[in-house]
């Protein structure tokens, strides 16, 4: 049986215009624009205007990585949205998305890993694709934090932003292709990330809304505690299954948390050969977009050559952890 070897074949990504500096930050949580920048390495961020939703950045991401691929919305057999702030609780974003888009030949569904969702959502659009060769996937992060940030923490505010990526996956020749994936969940940490309140334990009302329940909350330091512990032996673990070492990554693209933390893992997991792609410069931390808007600004800046072996990184609430290997091209 001809192995169906399975890709990314383009990428696209969507940010607002609203840019909002650390200055303006500042002056709304109490800190200094000096403070924000060393302790996160963030500069701006990005705001969704009052009219967009999760979905409209979804929509311009995936408009423009069908774009690049030459493809029509119709063309496309499975739309995996990958959110924690949905438009609504029901119905699913990606419904939303095909509707705008007009891809009603399209399975879609959503999932929330929060930070670690795009990865999630490109393995499972990989073992569709394997299982039914010639169909290809349309795979988007999107996140709009800025409606659920509580500006009196710090801690949150100066980190989380809005922003979408987007990846069509399909058939790919050798020796191009995802190579595999590692994907991890501790819901023994489950605490460290959350919104409390808007679920079936805690329905939303005036009393969860008095008392900022609807808001995003984070520990910090258990987060960073989590991360550098855990995230260098799991993509270890990968590199361990293919026999490869993290010393042949050429690209390592990873969820833009906190710039001093990602200089951490760098360091921890050998990485350090490899050109890391950093975007949470000049848009913050966007959740589950992040990977997906890292990858196609590296793609679009001509940084990936063919052959390229690029490692994806995703890592945040749950706690989870998704990692991929990839040969970066499409056509030999």
């Amino acid at each position: 049986m001809t192995q169906n070897r399975i890709g990314i074949l383009a990428t696209g990504s969507y940010v607002p215009k609203d840019e909002v500096g650390n200055e303006e930050i500042a002056a709304r949580t109490g800190v200094t624009a000096e403070w924000i920048e060393r302790k996160t390495q963030i500069v701006a961020r990005r705001y969704a205007a009052p009219h967009e939703a999760t979905s409209d950045l979804a929509v311009h991401a995936a408009s423009r990585a069908l774009e690049q691929a030459g493809l029509s919305a119709d063309s496309i057999d499975y739309l995996i949205v990958s959110t924690s702030t949905g438009d609504f609780p029901q119905p699913p974003t990606s419904y939303l998305v095909q509707n705008t888009l007009g891809a009603y030949g399209a399975v879609c569904f959503d999932i929330n890993v929060v930070c670690s969702g795009f990865v999630y959502a490109l393995e499972l659009a990989h073992r569709l694709a394997e299982a039914r060769p010639g169909c290809r996937a349309l795979v988007i992060g999107a996140d709009l934090y800025s409606r659920i940030l509580d500006f009196s923490d710090r801690r949150t505010a100066v980190l989380f932003a809005d922003g979408a990526g987007a990846a069509v996956v399909g058939q790919v020749a050798e020796p191009y292709g995802i190579v595999g994936t590692e994907l991890s969940s501790r819901g023994d940490a489950h605490d460290l990330i959350r919104v409390e309140a808007g679920g079936s334990r805690n329905p939303a009302s005036e009393h969860t809304v008095a008392d900022g329940r609807h808001y995003f909350r984070m520990n910090g330091r258990g987060v960073r505690d989590f991360v550098t512990e855990h995230v260098p032996p799991a993509l270890a673990a990968l590199g361990d299954r293919f026999g490869i070492g993290m010393d042949q990554v050429d690209h390592f693209v990873p969820h833009q948390a906190n710039g001093v933390m990602l200089g951490e893992v760098v360091e921890l997991a050998g990485l350090t050969r490899a050109t890391t792609h950093r975007t949470l410069q000049k848009y913050g931390n966007v959740g589950s977009a992040s990977v997906p808007l890292a990858l196609d600004e590296a793609n679009r800046s001509g940084a990936l050559a063919p052959g390229d072996l690029v490692l994806l990184a995703g890592f945040g609430g749950g706690m989870s952890i998704g990692a991929t290997l990839l040969h970066w091209g499409v056509a030999a």
